[in-house]
């Protein structure tokens, strides 16, 4: 009989399962090939932006949701119980995803494949990055990243995770809504 796996946990100190770490880095680079947009404009970084929210809010979560492309900041709120700790996480979480084209939180596992973290290399300067989940890049078919969805203020699982569920319900109202647009 096998035996199951028990998740990996990116906030837990310690030794963790090798498969365990395996199994969510694989997890999370088949996020980044389904997530895949025909197309990304403001008007879709504000709709996705306000579905964050409304995901958020529904569960009173108290996050900072921030999506930019590049410096420029196509939208960001900050929800009740959210400081500007939260806001400093963004930028850096940000920086990540935008420097690797990586989701923050896949830059962070991937540093932990060796048995250390990335943090622990004097060339990842934590002032300007942060390799914890919750930045994951927007992407456009043919073309790559456009913009940066960020979450910020829950561990860092559930900030990824919160992105990649607002991503995932949104690529699907763009597909559905893509069809109907052609008529």
């Amino acid at each position: 009989m096998q035996e199951a796996v028990v998740g990996f946990d990116p906030d837990a100190a310690g030794e963790q399962p090798a498969a365990a770490l395996e199994a969510l880095i694989s997890r999370v680079e088949e996020e980044v090939r389904k997530l895949q947009l025909i197309r990304f404009s403001q008007e879709d970084a504000l709709s996705l932006g306000l579905l964050i929210v409304e995901l958020a809010t529904e569960r009173e979560l108290p996050v900072a949701v921030d999506i930019r492309r590049g410096n420029h900041v196509l939208f960001h709120v900050s929800l009740p119980g959210a400081t500007a700790d939260n806001d400093a996480w963004v930028e850096r979480k940000a920086r990540t995803a935008e420097r690797y084209a990586a989701p923050s939180l896949l830059v962070g596992l991937r540093g932990r494949v060796s048995g250390g973290r990335i943090e622990d290399n004097a060339w990842f300067d934590q002032a300007v990055y942060a390799a914890h989940g919750g930045a994951f890049p927007v992407q456009v078919k043919g073309i790559g990243p456009v913009a940066i969805a960020t979450v910020s203020g829950l561990p860092q699982m559930e900030d990824h995770d919160l992105v990649v569920e607002a991503l995932t319900k949104f690529s699907r109202r763009k597909k559905k809504v893509a069809p109907a647009a052609s008529r």
